[in-house]
């Protein structure tokens, strides 16, 4: 004998529910069915009697008898007029718990690629770390090595950033599932990343103020707010001037949550008040020649 019954999901109930009311409401149309049946019966008796020349107390109680199989039918329509409309707010009910559950299934397996990235990154960094020892703690220094051992570093730092990143956007997503404000079914694949110029080295980095530099003849620009890839040649003097910050810095974060990563300027990005990577580098060099002399 069971003395706990599992409790229904809300799928369940309103399924059940509705289960109910059909059930219900084929009685009612039998019960209508049977009363319109006997109107019809009542009907002719009456029609007949009028006819036959019967007695006014004999035609009196015909016309009371049908008058009281109307008032049944007429009570039953209604009834099923109503039940009507409770299997049709029911059946709605149904269709969005069921869309509910859906969003919730989509949401878990989401959180579950969030979970699964976020065990593996441990595993990379720790292997990156160990190419990055192997090369600086062994017992000489070659240039080929060094570089190797620069370029895994600077891979991890950008792996891990953007590993914390695209976690956070993940559950963020899988928020905005749950609450039905993300239209998804299925992720879409990734878009193909259009093919970069090998002579450029870029640096994935999150922009502090509005910039901009030179590539080629060509004016590149970006917003303050803004997840952008900038030439690591000009890395270095946007992080001094604190222009730009590493994705995994705590602020960055922050700002992430405040502002987004699209930028605060969405449609254009004024000329006048970005600054001048280029320029600002130029600077630098220029004074550290000056200090030399």
């Amino acid at each position: 004998m069971a003395f706990f019954k599992r409790e229904l999901s809300p799928v369940g109930r309103f399924e059940s529910a509705l289960k109910s009311k059909q059930a219900e409401r084929q009685k009612l149309a039998d019960r209508l069915s049977l009363a319109e049946a006997v109107l019809g019966e009542k009907r002719a008796a009456a029609a007949q009697l009028a006819v036959a020349g019967a007695s006014n107390a004999k035609l009196e109680r015909a016309d009371a008898k049908l008058r009281d199989v109307e008032d049944r039918a007429k009570t039953l329509r209604v009834a099923l007029d109503d039940l009507d409309k409770q299997i049709l707010a029911t059946e709605r009910a149904l269709a969005d718990a069921r869309a509910q559950r859906e969003r919730e299934l989509l949401a878990d397996q989401i959180e579950l690629l969030a979970a699964a990235i976020e065990r593996a990154v441990p595993g990379f960094a720790a292997g990156a770390t160990s190419l990055v020892d192997a090369v600086t703690k062994g017992a000489v220094m070659v240039p080929e090595a060094s570089g190797f051992s620069a370029s895994v570093d600077a891979v991890r730092r950008e792996v891990l950033s953007a590993a914390d990143l695209v976690c956070w956007e993940l559950r963020t997503l899988a928020v905005r599932t749950r609450a039905g404000n993300a239209n998804v079914a299925l992720l879409p694949p990734p878009a193909a990343e259009e093919p970069r110029p090998p002579e450029i080295e870029r640096q994935s980095i999150y922009t502090l103020s509005s910039l901009l530099w030179r590539e080629g003849g060509e004016v590149r620009k970006a917003p303050a707010f803004a997840l952008v890839e900038l030439p690591k040649a000009l890395l270095p003097v946007a992080l001094r001037h604190q222009h730009v910050d590493y994705l995994n810095a705590r602020r960055v974060q922050t700002l992430m949550h405040v502002h987004g990563s699209a930028g605060v300027e969405k449609d254009a990005v004024d000329e006048a008040q970005c600054i001048d990577l280029d320029a600002l580098a130029a600077d630098e060099l220029t004074n550290t020649r000056a200090d030399v002399a």
